[in-house]
């Protein structure tokens, strides 16, 4: 898992850094586990453009990921770890001894032939999936449920962990990726380890193409429309736009954005870094 850098035969490579893909070991999906993603282009069901900026990009084949790790008690082959372009993580193909075959987000360290395991037989290892009340503490871990059952939904991009710091009762207190602590239910589950492609950052695009490949057109600044279009547009010459804000005029740049009153605050022990 390392970035390669290009040649600078011409101006875009000069600054375009690339995914070696040495990790990968196939080069084609499991066909049982892809179905189709059809694109929207930004257009809801009249045609109407809802979404700016969206729109082309090459065709995907969405993987079905296994985030639930329900598959208790049964011991899993890794068979192959495959490039997934609906996410920053590498994706691995586990072969399970009843047959089911299933795809998990890779973590660091996963190597073919491994064996994984998930619930409460199994021990804390790579790749390994345990209920957080079973996880010794310190231990880096990512692909969290925050309800029991319903599957992982926190640190689960590339690079990515949060830590188990601590156990209260019946919850889990955890070190989130973003810096907050929180308390978790500690029959939820969680899989040991970092998520793979860690240097998945240092990659650099180099052209304005490689954006439109993604499906991501290219996108106007406020500040360079007419007033008629943007809260920030207009103004003679070079005019700041005044206070960062979005098209509908709410204010950007530091604004709160999430309710005094919300249920979960009492779960959250320390708040993100700002």
């Amino acid at each position: 898992m390392a970035v390669k850098k290009l040649r600078p035969m011409t101006p875009t490579q000069r600054h375009t850094t690339v995914d070696s893909f040495e990790d990968i070991t196939a080069s084609r999906p499991e066909q049982s586990l892809v179905v189709r993603i059809k694109r929207s282009g930004g257009r809801n069901s009249d045609g109407k453009m809802t979404m700016r900026y969206i729109g082309g990009g090459h065709r995907k084949m969405y993987r079905l990921i296994d985030f639930k790790r329900d598959n208790h008690g049964i011991e899993g082959t890794v068979k192959t770890i495959e490039y997934d372009p609906n996410r920053t993580a590498r994706i691995a193909l586990v072969n399970y001894k009843n047959g089911d075959k299933r795809y998990i987000v890779a973590p660091v360290g996963l190597k073919v032939g491994q064996k994984v395991l998930s619930g409460t037989n199994a021990t804390p290892e790579i790749g390994n999936a345990l209920f957080l009340k079973d996880i010794p503490l310190g231990t880096l871990i990512h692909n969290i449920e925050l309800r029991p059952g319903q599957g992982a939904v926190m640190a689960r991009s590339a690079g990515s962990f949060a830590q188990l710091a601590a156990r209260d009762g019946n919850y889990a207190i955890i070190k989130m990726p973003s810096g907050e602590t929180r308390k978790v239910l500690a029959s939820c589950l969680a899989t040991i380890g970092t998520v793979s492609n860690p240097d998945h950052n240092k990659e650099s695009l180099g052209k304005a193409g490689r954006n439109r490949w993604a499906g991501r057109r290219p996108r106007v600044r406020g500040v360079a429309m007419n007033p008629v279009d943007h809260p920030m547009g207009g103004g003679e010459g070079r005019a700041s736009g005044g206070h960062p804000r979005s098209r509908k005029g709410l204010y950007a740049k530091g604004r709160k954005t999430r309710r005094k009153n919300h249920p979960t605050n009492k779960y959250i022990i320390e708040r993100r870094k700002k």
